[in-house]
This record gives structure tokens, C-alpha cells and sequence, in this order.
């Protein structure tokens, strides 16, 4: 009998998984406390990387690898695209700068009173060279829209689109947080009808021997209404979170239910209106790039020399531009899934990132559902 702790209770991904443990008789559910465990589905930033693999006896797994913020979160990305040479000239990201408020405050250390102080954030950013490139092209004519995101935002927020370089650094002064400025894509590729924005998810499973699995399904998160080329401020033309669609469009659900299309209608979509297909055309750029960013962090998360194993899910975000050219916006290291896929990854991870750790009898084993992540080879 394996043994498992669920400490995230925000997760329903892994809720799933562990009813799905439980289900096949050989998994039993232990306190969150109990450190005897074979298995831990943890909460991603609160996980005691340092006491893992340390019960004599017990081989242990968590659900994250330590270190994998350097991809998942938005300046750290940045910084580390620019710090590997075989990243840095690549051309799959738009041209992005990490920028400090620069009135932050940081808390210093503690006076002996035990009081604090603060003092202003000193940290140098890429102001100056954001400066430099927006001038640049200006004098040069070319398209000039940005868009300012929150290192550490999600579901639309602290995002801010312009074509003023004075508006975007003013916003992020504002926000008392780290911001990423990133070249705006001004020609995406849009749907019709309707004429709508869309970005694409995709999830990634990366096994505790470091393999890496694309899930054969992928989603669109799509805009209700028209792509506005010139409102910047118009939420629903050109943000596609699906909280901003459903809080601010009237015509949320008009195109597509819950404004999520699957890749079988996409693939059909392409078919018909560009004479291409999903798997010839995008698909292979979004291995590449999956690829790209996971292994070039190999060595500094892999877990093949630690007491313990790990293994992580991961949901990819990427934009089509007009020419079909794919491009990565961010990544995401706690990722959510559309309802109706959940059974299906879910299964998934238990078979490719679980049972090959911990393989249950072939009385209880089920067919493998390893078919529903696709290997992505050297």
C-alpha cells in the first residue's frame, strides 16, 4: 500500500489525481502532517524541499520541481532567456525588459529596537534600454505598442497596454511591483467570425527522469469581440483570460462555449481558411520551444542526484502571429485545466509521472492512458 499527502486544497487538479490514487485500492490518504509518505501533492510555495527523501525506507515524490519559478515566473523568464546564450537569440519571444517601481521600497534588516526601515529598492533594471528600443524604432517608423505585466499577476491583472513609453513606465511606478515590458503583438493571427484575438494553452508534463510529455490536447482561450487595433484599453478586444471575458463582454459565450475551442475545431479552422494543418504548421513550434525552455533549466532543478524525485505539470501560453509564426508568452507553473479535459490529464499524470515511480499490481492496473501525453524526443 502506497501512502500520499494532499496539502494544496486549492488545487483541483490535484484533487483529482488523489481520488484517482485512492480509487484503484493500493493509495491510502494520510494527515497532512504525517512525513511517512510516499507521495506529496503539495502547494507550490510551500514545500519542504529540505527534509524530502529523508525517511528511511520510503521513496518519496512531490508535484513540483524546486526552482521552476525561473520559467514560471514572468521577470524571471526574462532574465533567463537573456542569460543563456542558446536562449538568447531566439526567436520565439517577444523582445521583453524586466522594470522596477522606482519608488519600491524594500524592507531593510531590523534595527536593534526592533523596529525596520526601509530604504529604496537599488536594484538597476532595463529602463534605459527599454528607452533606448522604444526610441529606436520610433525614429524607424515600426510598430510600437508594448504591454506592461505584474512579474507576479495572473487572471488579467496589473496589465497595461500603450504606445507611450512614458504611459507604461508611469503604470508600473504605480504598482509598487516588478513589471515586464514585453513587445506587443500587433498582427495576430484572428478568428472569424468575429474577427477575435486568441492565445493557446498547452500542458506539459515533465516526469521525475526529466522526460517531457506535451498532452495531445490543447485549448484556445478566445475573445468575444472584434480585435481593436486602436482602443489599447479595450479589455475584452485584447486581454483573452477568461475572468476579464466573462466579467466584461456581453458577448462572452457568443462564438465558442465558455470561449475555450479545442484543437480537433482549430485544426479544422486551419484547414479551411489557411490550406494548413494544426500539426504541420504550429504544432511543431510549440514542441521546439517546450523543449527549449525545460531543458535549458535542466541542471539547475533536476532531482536524478536528490533523495527524492519530482515531477511537474506546467501550462504553456502562446500566441499565433498573422504569418502562423508561434510565440511564447509566458509559462505557468500551477496551471488549471478546462473542465472538460480534467479526467483525462488527470489519469494521465497518474500513469506517466506517478506509477512508473510507484507501480501498482497488474490486478488493479489499467490500461495505460500514457497515448494522452506525447513524448517530445531529443
Amino acid at each position: 500500500m502506497y501512502t500520499f499527502v494532499l496539502r494544496d486544497r486549492n488545487s483541483s487538479v490535484y484533487a483529482e489525481v488523489g481520488k484517482m490514487l485512492i480509487s484503484t485500492g493500493q493509495w491510502r490518504r494520510l494527515r497532512r502532517d504525517n512525513p511517512r509518505f510516499n507521495l506529496m501533492l503539495g502547494e507550490r510555495n510551500k514545500l519542504p524541499f529540505g527534509t524530502l527523501g529523508h525517511e528511511p525506507g520510503l521513496a518519496q515524490l512531490v508535484n513540483y520541481y524546486r526552482g521552476a519559478d525561473k520559467l514560471c515566473r514572468k521577470a524571471s523568464l526574462v532574465k533567463l532567456i537573456k542569460s543563456i546564450p542558446e536562449l538568447e537569440s531566439c526567436c520565439w519571444f517577444p523582445e521583453s525588459y524586466v522594470i522596477y517601481p522606482t519608488g519600491l521600497q524594500t524592507t531593510a534588516i531590523p534595527l536593534q529596537n526592533g523596529l525596520t526601515v526601509q530604504r529604496k529598492n537599488v536594484r538597476t533594471d532595463d529602463r534605459e534600454v527599454f528607452l533606448a528600443s522604444y526610441h529606436k524604432r520610433q525614429e524607424n517608423a515600426k510598430r510600437n505598442v508594448w504591454v506592461a505585466k505584474s512579474s507576479a499577476g495572473a487572471k488579467g491583472a496589473g496589465i497595461f497596454i500603450s504606445s507611450d513609453a512614458n504611459e507604461l513606465l508611469d503604470f508600473i511606478d504605480t504598482q509598487g511591483q516588478v513589471h515586464v515590458i514585453q513587445k506587443y503583438l500587433e498582427r495576430p493571427l484572428l478568428l472569424e467570425p468575429g474577427h477575435r484575438k486568441f492565445d493557446i494553452r498547452s500542458w506539459v508534463l515533465l516526469d521525475h527522469q526529466y522526460n517531457i510529455y506535451l498532452y495531445k490536447e490543447g485549448v484556445l482561450r478566445t475573445s468575444s469581440d472584434p480585435y481593436n487595433s486602436t482602443d489599447f484599453q479595450d479589455k475584452t478586444s485584447h486581454l483573452t483570460n477568461h475572468c476579464i471575458q466573462k466579467e466584461f463582454s456581453k458577448n462572452y459565450g457568443k462564438y465558442e462555449e465558455g470561449n475555450e475551442m479545442f484543437f480537433e475545431e482549430f485544426n479544422q479552422y486551419l484547414m479551411n481558411t489557411h490550406n494548413v494543418s494544426l500539426e504541420n504548421s504550429i504544432l511543431p513550434q510549440i514542441k521546439q520551444i517546450i523543449r527549449s525552455c525545460l531543458m535549458s533549466i535542466e541542471c539547475a532543478i533536476g532531482t536524478k542526484l536528490l533523495p527524492y524525485h519530482s515531477f511537474q505539470l506546467f501550462g504553456f501560453d502562446f500566441m499565433v502571429d498573422e504569418d502562423l509564426k508561434v510565440w511564447l508568452i509566458e509559462v505557468n507553473g500551477a496551471p488549471a485545466c478546462a473542465q472538460k479535459l480534467y479526467a483525462e490529464l488527470c489519469q494521465g499524470i497518474v500513469d506517466v509521472a506517478i506509477s512508473c515511480v510507484f507501480p501498482l499490481s497488474e490486478t488493479t492496473q489499467k490500461p495505460s492512458a500514457q497515448s494522452v501525453f506525447i513524448k517530445l524526443g531529443s
